[in-house]
């Protein structure tokens, strides 16, 4: 690793890159959204066009990975042409010592839900900073939503326990909008005892669309950490 690189960077590229390698010949991909799935995404691009990886169709979770895919030449497909996804590599906000999640950092999680929940092999890539203890501890939890529920919602969050806050645009004025055209209602908890029964009541509230939970998805989680400056690559 130069002197100039940057140790972060470095890592990122290398767990993309460790689960790009997973990846086989024939499969139907579902492809993540956020820094580390796009060096995913490059590094699939990368195998494709030298030959290494053959027929690879791609399932894109959002608008960037779709531009991503095509900029690195991966073939798309959609849900409604394909049986199967042989595998998703998608990244996380937070990952538990059960390989729950938390996503939606990117507002992107409803797409991400559909996509990994019917991949036959679900591989998370994060750094390290990602894992916790208890999901809900570092990061808010992104909530879909309509937007002409997003008041009713708001109430029946804070009935939960739950403390809401409409997710604002940075250099836009106003909400966030989803891929889908929806607002993003981000959530604190003071913790998360039970993330299988949140999720199902947060997506019981009408108007909700779906929530950044992922409970029992995950399959495989690389990573990356870096040790006396060199980037590794851990599995769970």
């Amino acid at each position: 690793m130069s002197a100039s690189a940057d140790p972060v960077k470095v890592m990122k590229e290398q767990v993309g890159k460790a689960a790009a390698d997973r990846v086989k010949s024939g499969s139907i991909v579902g492809l993540g959204t956020g820094s580390t799935t796009a060096y995913a995404i490059q590094y699939i691009g990368e195998r494709l066009k030298s030959g290494d990886l053959k027929d690879i169709q791609g399932i894109p979770t959002s608008f960037q990975a779709t531009v991503l895919a095509k900029e690195y030449g991966i073939p798309l497909t959609t849900l409604d042409e394909v049986d199967r996804i042989d595998v998703a590599i998608d990244g996380a906000d937070e990952v538990d010592p059960n390989k729950n999640l938390i996503k939606g950092g990117g507002a992107a999680h409803t797409r991400e839900k559909i996509v990994d929940s019917l991949a036959e092999e679900f591989i998370v890539v994060v750094d390290s900073s990602k894992m916790v203890d208890r999901l809900g501890s570092t990061f808010l939890l992104p909530v879909e939503v309509l937007p002409m529920a997003m008041t009713p919602v708001m109430k029946a969050i804070e009935k939960l326990g739950g403390q809401p806050q409409l997710r604002m645009g940075v250099k836009k004025a106003g909400p966030v909008i989803s891929d889908q055209g929806n607002f993003i209602i981000d959530v604190k908890f003071d913790r998360i005892d039970n993330p299988a029964e949140l999720e199902k009541t947060l997506n019981n509230i009408p108007g909700v669309l779906e929530n950044g939970l992922f409970v029992g998805v995950t399959d495989v989680v690389l990573i990356g950490e870096i040790k006396e400056n060199q980037p590794t690559v851990r599995e769970i």
